[in-house]
């Protein structure tokens, strides 16, 4: 008994090696249990958005083509019930894309230019957020879930698209403790990057039905066209 004691008393190094292996079970354990699983990300996403009928932020766009980054913009995006959005660009100025639920009208007023077609033929990545109030359904349209965490208790949310033909082939989104959407990034089939940021979220502000109706200005070139691939280069 006495050596066994004497020996007990003369491994430090074995005590060290099983405390530094303690340490690293709860340190993985807790990781482990401070990772929002795929599920709870989903459920408050669709829990916050699904309930609203109105929506603004305002956000910054970041647009890259096969290593080819376009100058960031931003601006302001309403969004309204029944697929209803509103792009107001404050840089560029002049530019506005609004969906009035049926139809997509691209604007630039620098070219006095409407491009305008079918809300459902679309590929513009823009369009899906469209959807975003009270039809959201993640797991009907996206599959091969993931998350990571990050700072501030928020958590990423990775997933695939489903459908092969759509535009985009994943998402990311980094989702507050809320559930609003604070970063959305579009991988596009095109090796195409989407990458937006928002802020000063505001859900079911007093929005005015008008404002998703497009007048075509006089004199401006108007496309009209279903095989019209989306995105403005």
């Amino acid at each position: 008994m006495l050596r066994s004691l004497c020996v007990w008393r003369t491994s430090p190094r074995v005590w060290r090696r099983v405390s530094a292996r303690f340490a690293l079970f709860l340190l993985g354990s807790a990781v482990l249990q401070s990772t929002t699983t795929a599920d709870e990300l989903i459920r408050r996403v669709e829990t916050r958005y699904n309930a609203a009928k109105t929506l603004t932020v305002e956000f910054v766009e970041n647009y890259n083509m096969q290593g080819h980054p376009r100058p960031p913009e931003e601006g302001t995006l309403t969004l309204r019930k029944e697929r209803k959005m509103r792009w107001d660009y404050v840089r560029p100025a002049g530019k506005l894309f609004i969906s009035d639920g049926k139809t997509v009208f691209l604007y630039s007023a620098n070219e006095n230019r409407v491009e305008k077609m079918p809300l459902k033929n679309t590929e513009d990545m823009r369009a899906p957020l469209a959807f975003l109030l009270g039809r959201l359904d993640m797991k009907k349209d996206f599959r091969d879930f993931s998350t990571h965490p990050a700072d501030g208790g928020a958590s990423w949310l990775f997933a695939r698209s489903k459908s092969a033909s759509s535009s985009y082939d994943n998402i990311e989104m980094l989702i507050a403790e809320d559930g609003s959407v604070k970063e959305l990034k579009v991988a596009g089939r095109d090796q195409s990057q989407l990458a937006f940021s928002f802020k000063a979220e505001r859900l079911n502000p007093p929005v005015n039905d008008n404002l998703f109706h497009f007048n075509i200005p006089a004199g401006a070139d108007v496309v009209d066209s279903v095989t019209w691939n989306g995105q403005e280069k």
